[in-house]
């Protein structure tokens, strides 16, 4: 298991609709979780850290939810 922080940028436009999409995949095995308001361009940014077995698996299942998005993520450790 590993420890994930992911970085998702996403349109403030719209963010409902994904955030509970997102909420459905990672539900249960997030370990914190940061909002942050819109920028003047009007993207919104979440922080997140998530345990999980596969994360490049959880990577592309989550780049199919956030299409007009950006998705990085970091391996914070090892569990």
């Amino acid at each position: 298991m590993q420890i994930v922080e992911l970085d998702i940028k996403l349109p403030y436009e719209g963010r409902g609709k994904i955030l509970s999409r997102l909420y459905g995949k990672v539900k249960g095995r997030i370990r914190d979780i940061h909002f942050f308001p819109p920028d003047a361009e009007g993207i919104s940014e979440i922080k997140m850290e998530v345990v999980e077995d596969n994360a490049p698996k959880l990577l592309s299942d989550l780049k199919k939810i956030v299409r007009n998005g950006k998705i990085t993520f970091k391996v914070l450790s090892e569990v």
